[in-house]
């Protein structure tokens, strides 16, 4: 991280700390140790001053060995430290213009080790904040230890709650989509309760009765019993096209005209960020086939962005689209290093079982290579590369997709033919419509399209000449169902 050669170029910042320590180790360094670990990792100097124009100067430490002595004795104390993430070659002395100075090497620390705290208090548990190191607040630190949890998040029992929190209208249209994804699944047979249990969605709590699992409620249940639990969740998925308006359309988990769930929201948000990706269209037993790596790259990035979500924590979970860039953040900051994430092969999600509910529907990726995809398409098509950003007070996550051509203003994906655009956006959501209802009129899928009931019958002769929508019955009495 550091060039000693230029050292009076650094300055102190989140990464980097410089301490004198010409009276022995100072007792500071603790708190600058937990901060470090705690927060993106850094690197401790001793022996370096801090000048009046913040620039550094190294002063000769009269005995570095002994420095370093003394801080492994303290390090591996326990009642000093609730534990030593460093290794030999983390601590050294290193020569600077014939000075003497210790290095100190702070990794961030694996989430199992977390919270790192100082002098035996869990209260002394610190971060690192633009130049200083500051108390984490109990929020701060309780998030942590969630994190620390062998067990996702969302695998506790809510004993408090019972199987009346599922909506079933979703739990209908998740094993509708799971029978499509997987025909002839084991668990095709199983009554809903018995199905959710299997799924993880439900489990047996300490009085020996069936109850909801977080990821359950989450994924299936209703906004109004999802809040008793996450005081805080909150959903949001805004369109804005118009700078003279906030937002020109919008989804809240909190609106009451639909059940609020993460699941149900996932395909209400997915279908409007494909909307003016011109595809070829293209459906084989409901399933899209003719799929391009841009609409899989978005499906990874909301999956992502659902199931790595910290419900607990503050502020809610919110998704903004423009015409030139999509963006998304969720509470809670990554479970690994965001560099070991865009290189892939790492898989640690907040919410595993919440990842297993969508892989079962081939959604997500447990194997660490759905990020790393996401670069991979972005570079492909030429676009600007997405940003990840983590964020303190509160901890949030934040992803930025950009559409902008790399050294070109103009956005990337064009509407091209407006009228065969719409066309096609309104087939995806008559298919949509079909997969949560399995046979429906004509009039009351134009109600939900918005159209009228002539021009919705022309979408569904264009479906149905595709061999992917089928009718059934007489003119009066008619019905549509997706083809099996």
């Amino acid at each position: 991280m550091i060039d000693f050669s230029r050292i009076e170029q650094y300055r102190e910042n989140n990464r980097i700390e410089a301490k004198k320590a010409l009276g022995g180790l100072p007792k500071s360094i603790w708190e600058t140790y937990s901060a470090f670990a705690n927060t993106y990792g850094g690197i401790i100097l001793l022996g370096v001053e801090e000048s009046a124009d913040k620039s550094f100067h190294v002063i000769d430490l009269p005995d570095p060995e002994k420095l370093i002595k003394e801080f492994w004795d303290a390090i591996n104390n326990p009642n000093k430290v609730s534990v030593n993430i460093l290794s030999s070659r983390d601590v050294f002395v290193q020569v600077v213009e014939g000075n003497h100075i210790v290095v100190i090497n702070v990794p961030r620390a694996e989430r199992f080790y977390k919270p790192v705290y100082v002098e035996g208090n869990p209260l002394c548990t610190y971060r690192r904040n633009g130049e200083g190191d500051y108390r984490c607040t109990k929020e701060e630190y309780q998030a942590m230890v969630r994190d620390a949890s062998v067990k996702t998040q969302d695998m506790l029992v809510l004993g408090e709650m019972d199987l009346s929190v599922f909506n079933k209208e979703s739990i209908r249209s998740y094993r509708q989509r799971m029978r499509l994804s997987r025909p002839g699944h084991v668990w095709e047979a199983l009554e809903d309760e018995d199905f959710l249990l299997k799924l993880g969605a439900v489990g047996i709590g300490t009085d020996g009765k069936k109850h909801p699992t977080s990821a359950g409620l989450l994924m299936f249940g209703n906004e109004y019993d999802i809040v008793r639990e996450f005081n805080a969740y909150f959903l949001d998925y805004q369109e804005q096209y118009d700078s003279s308006t906030r937002w020109t359309d919008r989804i809240i988990s909190s609106s009451g005209d639909w059940s609020g769930n993460v699941y149900d929201f996932y395909f209400r948000v997915y279908n409007r960020l494909i909307h003016d990706i011109k595809v070829p269209f293209k459906m084989e037993g409901g399933i899209r086939v003719d799929d391009t790596p841009v609409h899989q790259a978005l499906r990874e990035a909301l999956a992502n962005c659902l199931v790595n979500a910290d419900y607990y924590g503050r502020q809610g979970l919110v998704i903004i689209k423009k015409r030139e860039m999509i963006m998304m953040a969720n509470p809670g900051r990554f479970r690994i290093e965001i560099d070991a994430a865009k290189s892939g092969g790492i898989s640690d999600p907040r919410n595993g079982m919440m990842l297993k509910i969508f892989n079962l529907i081939d959604i997500g990726e447990r194997a660490g290579s759905g990020i790393p995809n996401i670069f991979r398409v972005w570079r492909r098509q030429g676009w600007v590369m997405p940003e990840i950003e983590e964020y303190l007070e509160p901890e949030r996550t934040q992803v930025i997709l950009s559409f902008k051509k790399t050294g070109d203003k103009k956005p990337a994906i064009k509407n091209g033919d407006k009228k065969s655009a719409i066309s096609e956006r309104m087939k995806e959501t008559i298919v949509d419509y079909l997969t949560d209802h399995p046979q429906a009129k004509a009039s009351e899928i134009a109600d939900y399209i918005g159209l009228k009931p002539s021009r919705t019958r022309d979408y569904l002769k264009e479906l149905i000449s595709e061999a992917t929508v089928v009718a059934d019955g007489g003119n009066r009495n008619r019905t549509y169902r997706l083809k099996s």
